[in-house]
């Protein structure tokens, strides 16, 4: 282990101990405490900017993320899940606009190209933390009445179930890493061009007609995907593994 590896695990040991959001000592004073060059102390300060485990603002100092977020790849609700983290889940509507399919959205709804959908655009947020910006789209004739108030702080699953008595069956999700654009850095409160993780899914019901196709950028130094594989049975010897993929999900609604 070369002595920069060293430091850099002085440095994770310390994250260890503070709260997402805490200050590191100032760089002079940090130099010091580990007997290195403050030209060393910045690049291992910049691996742990890479990945995601600080933050640093310029001018005012580096602070602690906070352990990352895994996301389950097995069907869950984002509201849920913040519950069961002891987070407190929230919501703003930025946008809530009715329009014309348009051949890209119909495809993944399987309607026609001149149907009306509720295009709704929602940040997402833990603690008050922006953590992933989404765009839902939902045909409107699935949900007549709905209104933007109806999906303010709410699980949009739970939603569909109470009043429009629409239940989810099954989802399939692609997820790619990707860069925040302009927009998305500042409603995610980062900088452009930060990387995140792109969920695009498509929900059915328990009439496997689609409901929804949703489009949600994640916050990378706030999230990562966490997978179960299984192991194959004595006769499946030789067998790939195969991940638990089959039915994502991830209720960013």
């Amino acid at each position: 282990m070369t002595k920069f590896h060293a430091i850099r695990d002085q440095l994770l040991d310390r994250l260890e101990g503070m709260a997402a959001g805490e200050q590191f000592p100032p760089e002079r004073q940090l130099a010091e405490s580990l007997g290195i060059s403050r030209m060393t102390l910045r690049r291992a300060i910049d691996e742990l900017v890479a990945k995601g485990m600080v933050r640093r603002r310029h001018g005012t100092g580096v602070f602690a993320l906070g352990p990352k977020l895994d996301q389950p790849l097995a069907a869950s609700s984002f509201t849920e899940d913040m519950l069961a983290r002891g987070m407190r889940p929230g919501s703003h509507i930025l946008s809530f606009d009715t329009a014309e399919a348009g051949a890209h959205i119909a495809r993944r709804l399987h309607i026609a190209e001149d149907d009306e959908v509720i295009a709704i655009l929602r940040l997402r947020l833990a603690d008050d933390e922006p953590i992933a910006l989404e765009e839902l789209h939902v045909p409107s004739a699935l949900v007549p009445g709905l209104s933007a108030d109806d999906l303010e702080n709410q699980s949009f699953y739970e939603l569909l179930r109470r009043n429009f008595g629409i239940s989810l069956n099954h989802s399939m999700q692609t997820i790619e890493p990707t860069l925040l654009d302009a927009g998305e850095a500042q409603h995610l409160g980062v900088e452009e061009l930060s990387p995140a993780l792109l969920f695009e899914r498509i929900s059915r019901g328990a009439d496997d007609r689609p409901f929804e196709f949703v489009r949600s950028v994640y916050r990378g130094d706030r999230y990562k995907v966490r997978t179960e594989p299984t192991t194959p049975a004595p006769s499946d010897a030789g067998a790939v593994p195969a991940a638990d993929t089959a039915h994502t999900g991830g209720e960013q609604p």
